[in-house]
């Protein structure tokens, strides 16, 4: 009686734990879904596994469908621009910009122009669970990666393979389900923070700013055309 007293306490526990992991993730996407533009400020972290960092801080803006514009502006100015079609990189002092097909694209970035659009997590991982402290040991995490509260979504990426524990994704939200953080935990102690604070929904966003033109003299480099070269 009491083993089978413990089973039953073990599914009922499981079957909660799924249903607030399913709550969190409808919360999220319902939040941002009716948006038809976005801007925050952010926070960025990258943490190369050896014990290495370096920050950057800005303005992200997004609009429908699935467009966005990343403006940093400390320590030093960059753009990141996915304008539905292409990713577009880059950095004034270097006087060069990076092309990429939106398909094609690899960086985290991207995919969180769902927030304006059909905003499903489901694309983006094959899992999700809820995250608490007290399993960092045992899903692979570092210490100090999932903070206190019941907030905390665990993300396991559809382009990784089911033995590849090491790349993990969390995303956090508030009270009000607004995103507040994303940790891309990669093999190799790698790790990409981003911190989301100061949300409006339906600003008034000039189109402009979802488009990218080259200012003169700033070579482009396309990166589909350069990988074929390099084969």
């Amino acid at each position: 009686m009491i083993l089978r007293a413990l089973a039953v306490t073990f599914l009922i526990t499981a079957v909660s734990l799924a249903r607030d992991a399913e709550s969190i993730r409808r919360s999220l996407e319902a939040r941002y879904q009716h948006a038809r533009t976005l801007r925050a400020s952010f926070y960025e972290r990258y943490t190369d596994g050896n014990g290495s960092s370096s920050s950057e801080s800005g303005t992200v803006y997004f609009s429908r469908p699935g467009r966005m514009r990343w403006e940093y502006e400390s320590p030093e100015e960059k753009l990141f621009i996915v304008d539905g079609t292409n990713v577009w990189f880059y950095v004034p002092a270097d006087h060069t910009a990076s092309r990429a097909k939106l398909k094609e694209s690899s960086d985290w970035r991207t995919p969180l122009a769902l927030l304006t659009g059909k905003a499903d997590l489901a694309k983006l991982c094959r899992s999700i669970q809820l995250a608490s402290a007290d399993e960092e040991k045992e899903n692979g995490l570092d210490p100090g990666m999932i903070p206190p509260g019941d907030n905390v979504l665990l993300c396991l990426p559809r382009d990784t393979t089911s033995s590849d524990t090491a790349y993990r994704v969390l995303f956090e939200t508030d009270s009000e389900a607004q995103l507040v953080r994303v940790l891309i935990h990669e093999p190799g102690r790698v790790r990409t923070e981003f911190r989301f604070g100061n949300w409006e929904e339906n600003a008034m966003i000039p189109e402009i700013k979802f488009h990218f033109q080259p200012p003169p003299g700033v070579a482009i480099v396309d990166e589909e055309s350069l990988a074929k070269e390099i084969r």
